[in-house]
């Protein structure tokens, strides 16, 4: 396995030229999450600092009226857009092309990516129900998925999770520790009010996707599928 300076690095190198097609997906991913997440947020806001029953009542109706609705975007929009928006960053990675934002809403292979995303997430909830470290060791397990079904779109859902699960075999702790690797710039990142994610996300994503490349290479190696 290959350094996290490798992947930094590399991932660097593909984003060189290209930061303001990175900042722009990402921008787009951010607003389309905030829009779906909405509902939410309102009824977040709406409930600070109340106490009486009949007011907090009162502020979750609107919640409850428009729940189903997000739910729904959730699962049809944002999770197909998750999955195309990590991509972006393989396919910048991976081949050099630098369309962020066009791949960012790319619903090619739709229905596979939103069957893919809503069983990784009832699997991870199973897992943690067990407890939380179950849940969160699956969770890296997994986290191949969308790298694999976007690159494989005759694999269905579980088949590209099971594929995701082989490829991570002795590779967990390499990705946390890969991930980890960014903490201090994530906490620089509080200091600009999130601001700094456009540019973050973008450095993670394809610090991950050049990690992608090398566990897959190691799967081929052992005699994994293509």
């Amino acid at each position: 396995m290959k350094s996290n300076t490798y992947f930094k690095d590399s991932a660097l190198a593909a984003l060189k030229g290209n930061w303001g097609q990175a900042v722009a997906a990402t921008l787009v991913y951010f607003l389309i999450a905030c829009a779906v997440a909405g509902p939410g947020f309102y009824m977040y806001v709406s409930l600070a600092g109340l106490s009486d029953p009949d007011e907090i009542l009162e502020a979750i109706s609107p919640f409850f009226t428009y729940s189903s609705g997000s739910l729904l975007l959730e699962v049809f929009l944002l999770f197909p857009v998750v999955i195309a928006y990590l991509n972006s960053f393989r396919r910048l990675h991976m081949d050099g092309d630098n369309q962020l934002v066009k791949n960012t809403l790319d619903f090619c292979n739709y229905w596979n990516k939103v069957g893919a995303m809503v069983l990784m997430f009832i699997l991870i909830f199973l897992w943690s129900l067990l407890f939380l470290i179950p849940g969160i060791i699956k969770s890296f397990s997994y986290a191949m998925t969308p790298f694999i079904l976007d690159e494989n779109p005759e694999l269905s859902p579980s088949e590209a999770i099971h594929r995701s699960r082989l490829m991570m075999k002795g590779h967990k702790f390499d990705l946390f520790w890969l991930w980890l690797s960014f903490i201090g710039w994530g906490i620089l990142n509080i200091f600009t009010c999130g601001i700094g994610s456009l540019w973050l996300n973008p450095y993670i994503y394809t610090a991950t996707a050049a990690f992608y490349q090398e566990v897959k290479a190691d799967y081929q190696m052992n005699g994994g599928l293509d």
